[in-house]
């Protein structure tokens, strides 16, 4: 009975730890597969992660591409929209000057439609004037018919020797030639200053004439001299002229000296040629005129030469 016992508590013994060590390799093997699936999941997360890593590397290599391209579009779209302000400044710049062309184009026209009325109303004032040269020299010819006098036919001037006038290099007149120019001047200027003709004349010139002996100034000197002479004899009211008529030559007379600039030369002889002067008919006093038409047609060629 007792042995039983024993090998019932020895078995029973043995039959413990029998247990308690397959429950130990069950848990250890349960530990090891816990472990195992942990490490398959640890290696699963990690290869997820990397797998988001690249996925997230690749994402932000194409956010850092777009972001590229989204500042190269701004500088593109800011490179445009300057060359849009700098071609909308040079197109109100071309406009502004179009502005301005058109503004000098119409004040052209104006300029030229007022030189035309302009030239209008001069031409029409000179076609009332044709002809009143004429008139003139033949009204001075027919006061003179009975005088030794000659009016020049083309110029309607009258002439006086200096020799007749005046003594050798002097610019007081003579005794004698005081009675000549109080018979000629006031039959000269009467003529161009009567109602009909004075409104016309612009300037009545007294112009003295030399002879080439002698230097051009001192001859200067003297031929204003004898104009002069003339002039102030023309101006006298003991001498011919009425107050009004003297008056009236002080607006429009001049007195010019031309020393030996313009010689009367010997029938046939050559300009230029100082041999061929003659010396007597050089020396002279002419008295001539000068019509507005003759600014008249000064102005008109003005007009003409700005078209």
């Amino acid at each position: 009975m007792k042995n039983k016992r024993k090998n019932r508590e020895a078995f029973l013994e043995q039959g413990y730890w029998q247990s308690y060590s397959d429950m130990m390799a069950a848990l250890l093997l349960i530990f090891i597969l816990i472990i195992a699936i942990t490490l398959a999941i640890y290696k699963q997360k990690t290869t997820d992660l990397d797998q988001t890593r690249l996925e997230l590397d690749t994402a932000q290599a194409q956010l850092d591409s777009t972001i590229t391209d989204l500042e190269n579009s701004k500088r593109e779209l800011e490179k445009s929209n300057e060359e849009l302000a700098s071609s909308l400044a040079e197109l109100q710049q071309a406009y502004a000057q179009a502005a301005l062309t058109q503004e000098e184009l119409n004040k052209a026209y104006l300029e030229i439609e007022n030189a035309k009325n302009e030239l209008t109303v001069t031409k029409n004032e000179l076609q009332d004037i044709v002809g009143i040269r004429t008139d003139i020299i033949g009204a001075l010819q027919s006061a003179f018919n009975n005088s030794s006098m000659k009016v020049d036919a083309h110029t309607g001037s009258i002439t006086f020797s200096s020799d007749v006038l005046f003594r050798y290099n002097s610019s007081t007149l003579t005794t004698d030639s005081k009675k000549t120019l109080q018979e000629i001047i006031p039959m000269y200027l009467d003529v161009l200053l009567q109602e009909q003709f004075r409104g016309y004349i612009a300037e009545i010139i007294i112009e003295g004439h030399t002879d080439t002996d002698g230097s051009y100034e001192s001859n200067m000197e003297l031929s204003y001299n004898r104009a002069k002479a003339v002039a102030d004899f023309c101006l006298n009211k003991k001498n011919g002229l009425s107050e009004d008529k003297i008056e009236q030559l002080q607006k429009i007379l001049t007195v010019n000296g031309k020393s030996w600039s313009n010689p009367v030369l010997k029938q046939d002889a050559a300009a230029g040629q100082e041999e061929n002067v003659d010396m007597a008919a050089s020396r002279r006093v002419e008295i001539k005129f000068r019509l507005k038409e003759d600014e008249m047609i000064e102005k008109i060629s003005g007009i003409l030469s700005q078209e």
